[in-house]
């Protein structure tokens, strides 16, 4: 899966710009990203919503216990990957059909955080079990809200492209080839949401997340950490 933002939607995590900056290497655009995704991902399908983001994904080698889905409700389009284990109690929750998929259901839990503010973002999150990673766009109020399961089960992965676009896959090789340097891991158990403006664990949302440098013949420029969880979270 891919979904691609420009500048006026998010603003280039610093640290990824810097990595960028420490290691030049080549890099394409947001559309030659795409191009080069649709024309390696057989019966891909791919979408621009509005004039600042491009959403694309495929079935194709996916895994049949982490399955790719996609959904679009009230102007909220959403791409997720995996399963949720409490699927059918979380459906119940929200008061969907039991048809309803993950993507589905997250979009409904996305609904709740921003029309229930000041509802915590880390509850909406932190209510999921099992292994996922999603991508959110809620086009109302040009939002992006990014996720990945606590224990890193699905991967996901974000640079910044030539043209200073942010893009999330799951596939590292694939946005190595587009962001250089100018990648990382998502960290798991981690959201990402512009509403907040920052990168935040949803185990132990007061703990600062720090970007170190990585060595020369990694594949990419910084890992995100997680400071101190089991200190910090026993004295939340």
């Amino acid at each position: 899966m891919l979904g691609v933002f420009s500048s006026a939607i998010v603003s280039p995590p610093d640290e990824l710009v810097a990595a960028g900056c420490r290691t030049p290497s080549p890099k394409i655009t947001a559309d030659a990203l795409l191009k080069r995704f649709l024309e390696t991902n057989s019966s891909a399908v791919s979408m621009l919503i509005g004039d600042h983001v491009q959403f694309a994904y495929s079935h194709h080698s996916e895994s049949a216990l982490q399955p790719r889905s996609f959904a679009v409700k009230d102007e909220i389009f959403c791409l997720f990957e995996g399963a949720l284990d409490n699927l059918g109690s979380l459906k119940q929750q929200y008061g969907l059909a039991k048809s309803a998929n993950e993507a589905i259901l997250v979009i409904e839990a996305y609904k709740a955080l921003r029309d229930r503010a000041p509802y915590p973002p880390n509850h909406v999150v932190g209510h999921l079990i099992g292994s996922f990673a999603f991508i959110v766009f809620d086009k109302s109020t040009s939002t992006l809200f990014v996720a990945s399961d606590q224990f890193g089960k699905v991967p996901l992965y974000w640079g910044i492209t030539a043209d200073g676009y942010v893009a999330f896959a799951d596939n590292a090789e694939f946005l190595k080839g587009a962001c250089g340097k100018s990648l990382a891991s998502f960290p798991q158990g981690c959201f990402f949401s512009t509403a907040v403006g920052e990168l935040r664990s949803y185990e132990n949302p007061k703990n600062k997340i720090t970007a170190v440098p990585a060595k020369e013949e990694e594949i990419w420029g910084a890992t995100f950490k997680v400071e101190g969880p089991a200190v910090l979270a026993a004295t939340k």
